[in-house]
């Protein structure tokens, strides 16, 4: 019987890449290949009953490989990247132990390079948090959002207007430790050497094209049903969950706000848009090794790059 190697010479795998572009059969190949099991690091695969509006893999369509940190949320819980961070390194220790690859999956960038990464997260203060989040409450998050461009241009520029709770923790580090909030985000240096990433590569047409089937998909899966249910369970009062795409221009819907097929538009709209800032994202990572959605020796590539971190490449 072969040796098992040291868990500290287990690679991390992590596939990246931008929704819709075809993350989840790689890693799903990988798995199988290196004997790996998955690790979700997308953000809204976190919350129980968001399925169908995340494209969550059905357990079905798994090949029997166990995934990990899916369905640990309900909707009116905040998903905390620190808390997250926790959990993924303490699940990847123990697969490691067991000499299993934990291959990572998902397209939240922050989620990603906070697991990866050297990325030490500044404390918070409960009372600038109650303050900023009353702010928040009343004056709207554009307004949250301007005021912290005058503070910190680098970290608005990363944050969306509309993410509002993301607004609120950049002010409130900027405050309590006097310096930018951009200062406190991940640098590109791995927490652990045997680790790489393999981004999925697509160009914008077939992406977009991929993206507006998909949501059309989604809608005929029982999507609205989806969000309905969930609404009944607490989602407008989830702060992070509440803000999925695709569920709150459902939810608009349902409100009477807009019709069936503006929320569908709407949707797809929204998508493109976040599928452009994935890619900017991941883009700016001069680490990570990049293969074509269609190139059929896809696998056989992202194998190379992880043989390359095993050999210490």
């Amino acid at each position: 019987m072969s040796e098992q190697p040291p868990a500290s010479r287990v690679p991390v795998v992590a596939v990246v890449g931008a929704t819709a572009s075809g993350k989840t059969a790689l890693s799903l190949d990988l798995a199988e290949r290196l004997g790996g099991e998955i690790v979700n690091t997308d953000a809204m695969q976190l919350y129980r009953g968001m399925d169908i509006g995340t494209a969550k893999l059905p357990a079905a369509e798994r090949r029997g490989i166990p995934h990990h940190l899916l369905d640990t949320l309900s909707v009116r819980e905040a998903a905390s990247v620190a808390e997250f961070q926790g959990l993924a390194r303490g699940v990847i220790a123990r697969l490691r132990s067991a000499a299993k690859v934990p291959v990572l999956v998902g397209g939240s960038a922050l989620y990603t390079r906070a697991v990866l990464d050297r990325f030490e997260f500044p404390g918070t203060d409960p009372e600038v948090r109650a303050r900023l989040e009353a702010e928040l409450d009343t004056v709207g998050p554009a307004a949250l959002h301007a005021r912290l461009r005058q503070v910190d241009p680098e970290a608005a520029a990363s944050i969306l207007v509309e993410n509002g709770r993301r607004v609120v923790r950049a002010l409130e580090v900027v405050e309590i430790t006097g310096r930018p909030f951009s200062a406190s985000l991940p640098v590109l240096e791995y927490v652990d050497p045997h680790t790489v990433q393999v981004g999925v590569d697509i160009d914008r047409p077939t992406l977009d094209a991929r993206i507006e089937q998909r949501v059309a998909q989604m809608f005929a899966d029982g999507f609205v049903a989806e969000v309905e249910r969930l609404l009944a369970e607490g989602l407008a009062e989830g702060r992070t969950a509440a803000r999925a795409i695709g569920y709150r221009e459902v939810a608009a819907h349902l409100a009477g706000e807009l019709s069936e097929d503006e929320a569908r538009e709407r949707t797809v709209i929204a998508t493109r848009r976040f599928a452009r800032r994935q890619d900017g994202w991941f883009r700016k990572d001069p680490r990570i090794r990049w293969v074509r959605y269609d190139d059929p020796d896809r696998v056989e590539r992202a194998l190379e790059a992880v043989a390359g971190v095993r050999a210490g490449a």
